[in-house]
């Protein structure tokens, strides 16, 4: 077949989502792939706390959903439900989810070296209100100062009506809610 009719039968297919197991978005993907299938596993690069230190992670950016390319017509679509680590198609109805090929592009996009997003990183502005989200101050409101390195930012604390300088993780902050 020439590279011509390879590429018009690529467009015919459109993308549908697959609900995986849990935690099983890789070993779906090696399964579907090992079948012949195009799928796409949108990744982002995070900094996790693992026992206590934050360390960088790949993890899927959409847990437990994995993107696969079918044609409607062509494509024998029964084997995918009993793939090891797929729980099922993702539907409306009965009708299988099809994912607009300008999201999967939009996502495929912004990808690095090993296919992940870097995360988004929290920007805060002087003055705005945060909220600890970990340790012994969860729950506390604060308000950001400035950043003062890479993982360290300056919040201004209420004690007793003063408000008294922190020095915290950027981690364990997010916007109040």
């Amino acid at each position: 077949m020439s590279s011509q009719k390879n590429q018009e039968k690529l467009n015919q297919k459109s993308w549908y989502l697959v609900y995986t197991k849990a935690r099983g978005e890789d070993l779906a993907q090696q399964n579907l792939n090992r079948q012949g299938f195009t799928t796409y596993l949108p990744l982002v690069k995070k900094n996790k706390r693992i026992q206590g230190k934050y360390r960088p992670i790949i993890e899927a950016l959409f847990p437990r959903y994995l993107f696969i390319q079918l044609d409607r017509e062509t494509d024998n679509w029964m084997p995918i439900r009993s793939t090891l680590g797929v729980s099922n198609m993702v539907r409306f109805g009965a009708a299988a989810a099809q994912v607009p090929q300008s999201l999967v592009d939009e996502l495929q996009l912004f990808t690095d070296e090993d296919g992940a997003r870097p995360e988004v990183e929290k920007k805060y502005k002087k003055g705005d209100e945060v909220e600890f989200i970990e340790g012994a101050m969860s729950g506390y409101r604060a308000i950001f100062e400035k950043h003062v390195s890479t993982e360290r930012i300056a919040v201004l604390l209420d004690i007793v009506g003063k408000h008294t300088r922190m020095l915290v993780s950027r981690h364990n902050i997010q916007i109040a809610s």
